[in-house]
């Protein structure tokens, strides 16, 4: 079995905790933080600072957070990375791509918002002159006036999961990854559909969650080969295509958390920290349980958290 292992500071490891809430386990062993287990990796967090990813999808999910010590277990052996078949080639960047790209799924409250977005390179100085780049650099302000300006520039799908939809297909088994993938199927699709057929897409690129098996199984479709598909992790620092998509899914997502805010009349906070909780608990509190539901994935911890919380409120 595959396993790495990273050496963070705490801002990292709540980072990491906030990204994987929906995967968090009820068990942690002596010294440790948390566990979260995802589709191919176990991630255990401890309080040394180290986070261990174990699994035939290890590398993939420990590459999204940085370089660490990698090995394999094989005889007693260590083994280079396997590189599955749909990585990008070298000259990605400069390529004409559909991109997608997703957010939301770390935050209690909210949707998951997914874009697809198609970047020529005719259009790649455009998109760069626009200030496109990975949207974790960019503050909410930045990106939405950047939103705005790409949305009237380049062709694009956005699919909205709201909560009450959400909750209904994870009440009856679908795991988020799969939610994910049938979401990102579908924006490309739609984002092909609106291609003129005399516009060179070279290939689909998109920000690495899952196998790419996986993707294909979650979705019941074919890898094509024109347009070829291409999967990696951190894409948006890949093509403009990706960083485009999450810009894009970023201000969609802040839009309806807005939105939300305003239907309750306080505003929700993003992740699924302390202050998440404290929301959840003011939101049963006055709305009861559906009313969180209405707003929130229900399945996460802070779900349980804000109950306990707003039954104290009640007593006291």
């Amino acid at each position: 079995m595959s396993h790495a292992v990273l050496k963070l500071d705490q801002a990292q490891i709540d980072k990491i905790k906030n990204e994987y809430q929906p995967y968090i386990q009820s068990n942690v062993p002596q010294g440790g933080l948390f566990v979260a287990k995802v589709e191919g990796c176990t991630i255990t967090a401890y309080k040394s600072g180290k986070i261990l990813f174990q699994g035939p999808a290890a590398e993939q999910e420990s590459s999204r957070w940085g370089e660490g010590e990698t090995n394999s277990n094989a005889q007693g052996k260590s083994k280079a990375r396997k590189k599955h078949a749909y990585l990008p080639p070298e000259n990605v960047g400069s390529m004409s791509l559909i991109g997608s790209d997703e957010v939301g799924t770390g935050d209690f409250f909210g949707p998951i918002t997914v874009v697809a977005a198609y970047v020529s390179k005719e259009q790649l100085p455009l998109v760069k002159e626009l200030g496109v780049k990975d949207s974790k650099l960019l503050k909410d302000p930045q990106i939405i006036e950047i939103a705005k300006d790409l949305i009237q520039s380049i062709p694009y799908s956005l699919l909205v999961l709201g909560n009450p939809k959400y909750n209904d297909l994870q009440s009856k088994g679908m795991s988020q990854g799969k939610m994910k993938a049938m979401l990102h199927h579908k924006a490309i699709g739609n984002v092909l559909s609106k291609v003129s057929v005399s516009a060179a897409v070279e290939g689909i690129l998109i920000d690495q969650f899952c196998e790419p098996t996986i993707y294909f199984k979650h979705t019941n479709s074919q890898p094509g080969k024109n347009p070829p598909y291409f999967f990696e992790t951190k894409a948006e620092t890949l093509h403009h295509s990706v960083a485009a998509a999450s810009i894009i899914a970023r201000y969609a997502f802040l839009k309806k958390m807005d939105e939300l805010s305003d239907s309750l009349g306080l505003p929700l906070p993003k992740g699924a920290g302390s202050l998440v909780d404290e929301a959840a608990a003011r939101i049963i509190f006055n709305h009861g349980l559906e009313g969180l539901k209405k707003v929130s994935k229900a399945h996460f911890a802070n779900t349980q958290k804000a109950i306990k919380l707003a039954q104290q409120k009640r007593k006291g």
